[in-house]
């Protein structure tokens, strides 16, 4: 909610990491205008991911101190100069409800410039992760109840009667899958699938291959209660625990066995788990395509049996990340999604002030998606 200081001014609360492995605080601060090119959002959803747990333990070199939450939605507040539209050319106004990408590639590195992948921008600027409370302006993170968008920030309007609760289930993941599926590998229509992980991205990826016509979907992962919430929200056609199981190597030939037995023409992994990966071979067929999304952060080395890559004939290919274009892939088929799955269902919404209940949360698996409400 917005505040005032003793002057009148306006002020805003957001969620602070403060230093790796402390309690964050939540902290106010001025309420700027919005620059040129750029717009101020009230932003009612923070959405919590499981990077955030490893910048708040440190995994990633990033600046602190600085707002989190790189996954939001809110209400246009105020626009700056050369902010009329969206990124689908859409008029905005004040009032509008908007989702904007978290990064902002710089245009000029190799990637951007020679490579056509602004996912690997070596300069990349991203709300919640790199930019810092000394680089002003301080709100500059999801997790609070305003954020100051940048000029060149990817916004787009979210489709009218959409559920907020439901766009943000996959406000990253979606994304992320989007990017993998339209610019990697793609799932092809009567395509046997297994996904690897039930978190959000392992969901995104289930949902994505649904709607692309796979002719089945299954989903290795865990714990149960996860695994239970996608098959009442209508993802997956197969639920395996593979978390919980006395026997994992039992748990990954009954997955071989519900594509057919030789294995899924595609395997999605997105447990985030290095030891996936080595299962994931195996459960793709001869020939089939392995495609890696889930391995975000180094979460170090794991055993592989090359031959498994040869025999089978395997394509392995690696994603990283989205650009603004894939969030507004995801947005334009928040209908289709929000239609035939409960994404609503798949969210626990906690209030600002329980932002380390919420952390707490998502670190234990107990939900699914938890995102911070102000």
């Amino acid at each position: 909610m917005t505040g005032r200081t003793a002057t009148g001014a306006a002020t805003g609360r957001a969620v602070v990491l403060e230093e790796f492995g402390k309690p964050l605080s939540l902290r106010r601060f001025p309420l700027p205008g919005p620059p040129a090119g750029g717009m101020v959002v009230a932003c009612g959803y923070g959405g919590v991911c499981g990077t955030d747990l490893h910048l708040c333990q440190g995994h990633l070199d990033i600046p602190v101190p600085l707002v989190l939450g790189h996954e939001g939605l809110g209400v246009v507040r105020e626009l700056g100069p050369g902010a009329q539209l969206d990124a689908a050319g859409t008029p905005l106004a004040a009032g509008d409800t908007v989702m904007w990408a978290s990064s902002i590639s710089c245009g000029v590195c190799p990637p951007c410039r020679l490579h056509r992948e602004p996912t690997l921008c070596e300069r990349r600027r991203t709300y919640g992760v790199n930019r810092a409370l000394t680089d002003g302006p301080e709100l500059s993170g999801a997790w609070a109840d305003h954020i100051v968008l940048q000029p060149g920030t990817t916004v787009i309007k979210v489709p009218e009667g959409t559920d907020p609760l439901a766009a943000m289930s996959l406000a990253c993941a979606g994304p992320t899958v989007a990017h993998a599926l339209y610019e990697r590998r793609p799932v092809r229509l009567g395509e046997t699938v297994v996904v690897q992980g039930s978190g959000p991205v392992g969901l995104a990826a289930a949902a994505f291959a649904h709607l692309a016509g796979a002719a089945k979907v299954v989903i290795v992962g865990g714990p149960a209660g996860r695994l239970e919430r996608a098959a009442e929200a209508g993802i997956g056609d197969v639920h395996l625990d593979i978390a919980g199981a006395a026997d994992p190597a039992a748990v990954l030939r009954e997955a071989r066995s519900a594509v057919g037995g030789d294995g899924a023409d595609l395997v999605i992994e997105c447990a985030g788990v290095p030891a996936a990966v080595g299962q994931g071979l195996a459960l793709a067929r001869r020939g089939g395509s392995y495609l890696v999304i889930g391995q975000y952060t180094d979460a170090g080395d794991t055993a592989v049996n090359p031959h498994q890559i040869v025999h089978r004939q395997l394509d392995v290919v690696g994603s990283w990340a989205f650009t603004g274009a894939h969030l507004v892939e995801y947005v334009r088929l928040l209908p289709a999604l929000t239609g035939r799955f409960d994404l609503a269902g798949l969210v626990t919404p906690f209030p600002l002030e329980r932002h380390s209940e919420a952390l707490d949360a998502v670190a234990d698996g107990s939900v699914i998606k938890a995102v911070l409400t102000s």
